[in-house]
């Protein structure tokens, strides 16, 4: 059996950088997973983040990124295009430490095989619990990519007829992306 964690990075009261959590409850009110696939809300992590990737078959996370396309558009980051990036100076302990972490696993070899990074380009980090209408428009595509690593890893998951609770006490608008069965 494969372990896999399906994680949502992102400070949830700072807009469109709670995207990762978003859409991570997203993925668990809308599907069920087979056994060994873990559905998580990474918040902000630090160097902590290592922990939860050398438990790891393969990871996926969502986040929001810094890049120069405009606003929603949605990439996919693999394992080396990660481990490319040079390490950043954080500017706060709260600062996603992925690169940190990725290299501090290769180093003691427990790195998980398979990572991929689902980044969405943010518009607005404004303190709020809101997501801007560019992010939103993009849901739909973020979970499709989610779902298609799981199809390349040969992951099961099915779609629930009756979608739990999405369970998000900071979702100050609800929004629904038309989920493909």
């Amino acid at each position: 059996m494969k372990k896999v964690l399906i994680g949502g990075i992102g400070n949830v009261l700072l807009g469109d950088d709670g995207v990762g959590p978003y859409v991570a409850r997203l993925l668990a009110a809308h599907y069920a997973f087979e056994e060994g696939v873990e559905v998580a809300d990474l918040g902000t992590p630090a160097l902590d983040l290592i922990d939860q990737l050398t438990a790891n078959d393969a990871v996926i996370l969502i986040d929001s990124v810094n890049t120069d396309a405009d606003a929603g558009t949605v990439l996919r980051y693999r394992k080396e295009d990660v481990m490319r990036i040079r390490p950043a100076v954080r500017m706060d302990p709260h600062s996603p430490a992925l690169v940190d972490a990725m290299l501090s696993a290769e180093l003691f070899g427990v790195a998980p095989a398979d990572l991929l990074l689902v980044g969405i380009k943010g518009e607005s980090f404004e303190p709020g619990c809101t997501l801007s209408q560019p992010v939103q428009a993009s849901l739909e595509e973020a979970i499709a990519e989610v779902l298609n690593e799981l199809d390349r890893l040969g992951i099961s998951y099915w779609h629930r007829e009756h979608p739990e609770d999405l369970g998000t006490w900071w979702a100050t608008e609800a929004v629904e992306p038309a989920l493909a069965k």
